[in-house]
C-alpha cells in the first residue's frame, strides 16, 4: 500500500454490455448461507470482467495521502469476516414493484476504516464517492462509470472492501477483484468492480446518486437516497404452488432489515398468528429464521408473512417493494 500521485488503469470487458438480472426462486434460499450460484446477480450495464492483472484501488480526494492498493496488497492486510444480507432494492424506475432478490453471504475483506486511516482523511470530508469500473447505458443515459455516494461515518464504521464471498474469491458477476460492502445497505450501495473511493464534502451529480435510487421518507422535505434496508420477510417453504396432503405444514423463511426484526406473523385466510423467530442482535445484519406450524384441510390457500422490526416498521400489505410475501398452497386428499 503506497502513496501514489496517479491511478492504475484496469482493463475490462463489459460482457454482456446490457442490463443483467438473474435470481433464483425463494424456495432455493433455504440455507442460512446462500450458495454463490444462488446469490442473485444484477449488473446495470452488464457484467464487468476485469482483465488487467495490475488492477488497483485508489483512495483520493480530501486525504493527506493518496493511496493505490493492489489486490495482493489488499489481501495481505488484516481482514474481517462478516455474514450479512445482500438485497436488491429493485428497478429504480419502478420503485413500488415487489422485489424478492436477496441472499445471506459470508464476506471477507479489509475494513474501510483501516484504509481511510492510512490515507489520513481531512476534517472537511463527510461523503465517500465509490466508483465502479463498469460503464454503459441505463435508462437512455450514457455513464462513464457506476457511482454511489455514502455517508463517511457509516462507511468508516462498518464498511469493508470485500474480495471473497463464501470462502472463495469474488466471481466477476459479484464484483471481482473487489467490491465495497456496507452491511445494512441495499445492494445498489455496495459497488462492484471497485476502482476508487474519493473523500469529499459534497454529493456528486450522477445518474445513480441524485437521479435514480431516490425515495420519499417520512419527515423529509425532498427525496432521499436509497440506503438502509427495509424490514422484510420471505417464505422459503412451502414453495409457490406446492401441493401437499391434509395435515400440518411447517412454514419457514427468513426476515431481515437494517435493524433487528422483533416479530414475524403468518397469515392464512386473513387469520394472523405469530411465528417463532430467532433473535437478532444490534449490529447483526444477517437474516433471522422464522417458522410456524399450521394445520390445513383440503382446499386452496394463500400463505402470507409480514415482519416488524425494532423501530416499529411493518411490511406493508401492498404497493411497496417490500410488501408482504405470499405463496399459494394446494391441499389435496382426505382429511
Amino acid at each position: 500500500m503506497t502513496g501514489e500521485a496517479g491511478a492504475g488503469a484496469a482493463g475490462l470487458v463489459m460482457d454482456p454490455a446490457a442490463t443483467t438480472k438473474r435470481a433464483p426462486p425463494p424456495d432455493r434460499l433455504g440455507s442460512r448461507i446462500t450458495a454463490t450460484p444462488d446469490t442473485y446477480v444484477i449488473g446495470h450495464f452488464g457484467i464487468a470482467r476485469v482483465t488487467d492483472p495490475d488492477w488497483s484501488l485508489r483512495i483520493d480526494g480530501l486525504v493527506g495521502n493518496v493511496l493505490r492498493i493492489s489486490l495482493p496488497q489488499l489481501r495481505a492486510l488484516p481482514s474481517v469476516t462478516v455474514t450479512a444480507v445482500l438485497e436488491c432494492f429493485g428497478n429504480p424506475l419502478q420503485p413500488a414493484i415487489p422485489v424478492r432478490r436477496a441472499a445471506n453471504v459470508r464476506w471477507r475483506g479489509v475494513p474501510v476504516r483501516a484504509l481511510l486511516d492510512a490515507a489520513r482523511v481531512r476534517p472537511r470530508a463527510s461523503i465517500v464517492w465509490a466508483r465502479g469500473l463498469d460503464s454503459g447505458q441505463f435508462d437512455g443515459t450514457d455513464c462513464a462509470c457506476y457511482l454511489k455516494d455514502l455517508p463517511l461515518a457509516t462507511v468508516a464504521e462498518r464498511g469493508i472492501i470485500a474480495y471473497e464471498m463464501n470462502g472463495e474469491p469474488l466471481t466477476s458477476e459479484h464484483g471481482f477483484p473487489a467490491r465495497l460492502f456496507v452491511p445494512g445497505y441495499f445492494g445498489t450501495c455496495n459497488v462492484k468492480w471497485l476502482a476508487a473511493l474519493t473523500l469529499a464534502g459534497r454529493r456528486p451529480e450522477h445518474l445513480f446518486t441524485t437521479r435514480l435510487y431516490q425515495r420519499a421518507e417520512p419527515g423529509a422535505d425532498a427525496p432521499v437516497p436509497v440506503r438502509d434496508l427495509d424490514v422484510t420477510s420471505l417464505i422459503t417453504s412451502p414453495r409457490e404452488g406446492q401441493t401437499v396432503r391434509p395435515g400440518t405444514v411447517t412454514i419457514r423463511g427468513w426476515a431481515w432489515g437494517a435493524v433487528p426484526v422483533t416479530a414475524v406473523d403468518v397469515g392464512v385466510r386473513d387469520t394472523w398468528q405469530p411465528a417463532e423467530l430467532e433473535p437478532g442482535g444490534a449490529g447483526d445484519f444477517a437474516w433471522q429464521r422464522f417458522s410456524a406450524v399450521r394445520r390445513f384441510g383440503p382446499g386452496d390457500y394463500r400463505i402470507q408473512v409480514r415482519a416488524t422490526d425494532c423501530r416499529g416498521r411493518v411490511q406493508p400489505r401492498a404497493g411497496a417493494r417490500n410488501q408482504i410475501h405470499e405463496v399459494s398452497l394446494q391441499v389435496r386428499g382426505d382429511s
